[in-house]
């Protein structure tokens, strides 16, 4: 008992208490005494400690810390409200602030002509219209310097036209100079202006006057700059965007317009600031931004066709999702806006001073937009990827599939680095540290952003593997491999690479691997045990493997027939009496498409002999029979002659190997001389190649009065000169002799 209570009091010594020194401990009385633990305790202190305590002093330290941590777990469980509660007091504090948005709608325009007396009694009358005055003044030289520069710099910015509409980099580099001339133009206002305030206006007129100028007109213009980039609204020749004249102009106006009402609203929260008013007095920022999502909810309802053209974009190989974003899209910004502005009205109505510090300086705006423009990103990364992407390589249904997949890992991949940068510049707008936060400073928000940083990184590699083997499958596999000749009949004609046989396999195998490590290490470090998955996998793979040894057999031996290169996609093979062309693989079975239509499965644990039709090389052998007087070296010489000739054929050459020639007289049979000739070509081209040789050895021996040797049944009838006196009976007797003659000949026995 003893033994266990020193335990238990080493533990909770070292897990629990503390105190502010160190203190003589006496175990002589009968009652506990008071006993302080210091915070720095050693193990030998602890040790040392906790023998010179008698039980009582023990049970009491025990009872009073766990008094304490009892206290501390109820007060932390009143804290903690279960999820309608917050969700309740939330709502209430919302409708708490909309009640004083109604209420303080008399005193809207009240507090704002006082906010614009302060003004005037901070400068006075003379010395705010003279503050106008200044300010209009540094404008006007910022704006003709602006002017000046470009009318000098006029010559740099000379462009040819560009060729057609297909010539994105002419319309690219036409846009991309216009927009840095204007951006160009506008940091030379920007540092006139700058210069010519610093020495017109004092410190206090620039505390007026800068926001003024940044709000209302440096970020309208740049987004001006901006949107005459992407819609080009007066010049439809080079717009980057599929949309209209009509909703290009429109979207082009309105987003200036929107522009100039949010600057608006920035500075005049700005001013009212600056001037005494807070926001509680006059909720004035409520109803200029309840007009900005308004207005943006306007913007896309009435715009929705254009909008809908433009995030659709060109590609004629956009998918049923690439539809269904172009479609949803405006009703998806309308959906954005009116949570943003929900987020705005929670972050009011909770009065969190840093959170209200954010909201002016704009943050739940640049979240907006980046929001909103994270689906033209999309369509962007879609049309770079169209116009950038490698020409296809290879030939057929196979490279073009091929050629479509790596497109479309090219956009995922585009799709993935673009939400990253979208979360990283709304992440930068709250003043949110992700590298800290994922470092451990925030526990929950450090699993989290691990967990989505492994999964991103296992998608982009899993992307980055489909592309290299779907490049690769591309470069593979050509026309003549996917597309053999349709009139080869049995003998099938030439395979794939052996690459383009491995590589699916490969791919499947790849990604499963990746999806399988990435997802533990996901699970892992959102602070879930991956051990009793990992035993379970090895379980049931051992389970696997005693139950499912055929399966297991046939996968083995597909490795070792791949190993070995014994058959390749597209070749032509018999196993066991099965024959066809090597279809697809899988592993654990091949398919045969028979040369009549028909599809074999077979699974790879029953192949015994694989016999290839399809490799490398065919040897054909044609026979001819020709009549015994027949000259063999004149048909020797024809033989060469049309091996010549085809050897030349620009549409034949290319399946030979060696010329078609002689081999002399092969046999003999009843009826004349059997010459045979051969010739090597290329696997699958031998058929159609033995088709043309047919029809010009038939044109040739015609040409050269050679006929080809025919059975033949001949008749002795005595009397012959009298045919034309016989009867009847004797023509029909004759033509029965004659035809048992003929079936003799034909069944010899």
């Amino acid at each position: 008992m003893f033994h266990l209570t020193r335990l238990l009091m080493a533990f909770f010594s070292i897990a629990l208490l503390s105190g502010p020194a160190f203190a003589q401990i006496t175990s002589t009385s009968s009652a506990p005494t008071t006993v302080t633990i210091p915070e720095d305790l050693t193990p030998e202190q602890v040790d040392d400690m906790v023998a010179r305590m008698s039980d009582d002093q023990v049970r009491a330290i025990l009872l009073e810390r766990l008094d304490a941590v009892a206290e501390k777990n109820a007060a932390e469980a009143e804290e903690r409200e279960d999820p309608i509660t917050e969700i309740n007091e939330i709502w209430a504090e919302m409708v708490a602030s909309w009640t004083q948005v109604i209420v303080t709608i008399p005193n809207l325009f009240s507090a704002q002509a006082d906010a614009f007396k302060n003004f005037s009694a901070t400068f006075g009358t003379t010395g705010a219209f003279k503050l106008l005055g200044l300010v209009l003044s540094v404008l006007v030289v910022g704006f003709l310097a602006e002017k000046l520069f470009e009318f000098l710099t006029r010559r740099w910015h000379e462009h040819a036209e560009a060729g057609d509409e297909n010539d994105l980099w002419g319309a690219v580099s036409y846009l991309f100079r216009r927009f840095c001339r204007e951006i160009a133009g506008l940091v030379v206002f920007y540092v006139v202006i700058r210069a010519v305030g610093r020495g017109l206006l004092t410190p206090e007129q620039i505390t007026y006057a800068a926001p003024f100028v940044f709000y209302l007109i440096w970020i309208p213009r740049l987004g001006a700059a901006a949107s005459r980039f992407v819609l080009a609204p007066s010049k439809p020749h080079y717009r980057l965007v599929n949309i209209d004249d009509h909703w290009a102009k429109y979207l082009h106006r309105n987003l200036i317009g929107l522009l100039l009402l949010i600057g608006f609203t920035l500075f005049l929260l700005h001013f009212n600031r600056l001037n005494g008013i807070t926001g509680d007095e006059t909720r004035i920022g409520f109803w200029l931004n309840l007009a900005t999502h308004i207005y943006i909810g306007v913007i896309a309802w009435t715009a929705r066709e254009g909008l809908s053209q433009m995030m659709l974009g060109t590609d004629p190989d956009h998918s049923k999702f690439d539809e269904e974003v172009a479609h949803y899209y405006p009703y998806f910004a309308i959906g954005v806006s009116a949570v943003i502005w929900l987020l705005v009205e929670f972050i009011v109505a909770q009065r969190n001073p840093s959170s209200l510090a954010l909201l002016v300086k704009g943050a739940h705006f640049t979240t907006m937009a980046w929001l909103l423009i994270a689906p033209a990103l999309d369509t962007l990364i879609r049309g770079l990827v169209r116009h950038l992407q490698p020409p296809m390589l290879g030939g057929g249904p196979v490279a073009e599939r091929a050629y479509k997949s790596t497109k479309r890992s090219y956009i995922r991949i585009g799709r993935v680095l673009a939400g990253i940068l979208v979360i990283l510049m709304i992440a930068r707008a709250w003043d949110l540290d992700l590298s800290e936060i994922a470092g451990g400073g925030d526990e929950s928000g450090s699993k989290l952003i691990q967990f989505f940083i492994i999964i991103a990184v296992g998608y982009i590699l899993n992307e980055v593997v489909s592309l290299w083997i779907n490049r690769r499958l591309a470069k593979e596999q050509t026309a003549a491999e996917e597309s053999p000749d349709q009139e080869a009949g049995e003998g099938g004609g030439s395979g794939g690479s052996r690459l383009a046989t491995v590589l699916p396999l490969l791919r499947v195998t790849a990604q499963v691997a990746i999806a399988v490590i990435f997802v533990l290490l996901a699970l892992g470090a959102l602070g879930l045990d991956i051990t009793p998955l990992l035993a379970g996998a090895g379980i049931l793979g051992l389970a696997i493997g005693f139950g499912a040894q055929k399966l297991v057999s046939d996968i083995v031996g597909g490795i070792f027939f791949l190993i070995d290169d014994a058959f390749r996609v597209g070749e032509y093979v018999d196993i066991g009496g099965t024959m066809g062309t090597v279809e697809k693989i899988s592993i654990r079975s091949m398919q045969l498409r028979h040369h009549r239509g028909l599809v074999h499965t077979i699974p790879y644990g029953e192949i015994q002999k694989i016999t290839n039709f399809s490799r490398d090389w065919v040897i054909m052998k044609l026979k001819f029979t020709v009549p015994f007087d027949t000259d063999p070296n004149k048909v020797k010489k024809i033989f060469k002659k049309i091996g010549a000739e085809m050897m030349e054929d620009e549409v034949h050459k290319d399946g030979f190997l060696q010329p078609f020639k002689s081999q002399g007289v092969f046999d003999f049979d009843d009826v004349g001389m059997i010459i045979r000739g051969k010739f090597m070509a290329k696997p699958g081209k031998q058929f159609t190649l033995r088709k043309e040789i047919f029809n010009r050895v038939k044109a040739a021996f015609k040409e050269n009065g050679i006929d080809f040797a025919r059975r033949e049944v001949r008749v002795a009838i005595p009397g012959l000169d009298e045919a034309e006196n016989l009867t009847e009976e004797q023509k029909a007797a004759v033509g029965a002799a004659a035809a048992d003659a003929s079936r003799k000949a034909q069944n010899p026995a």
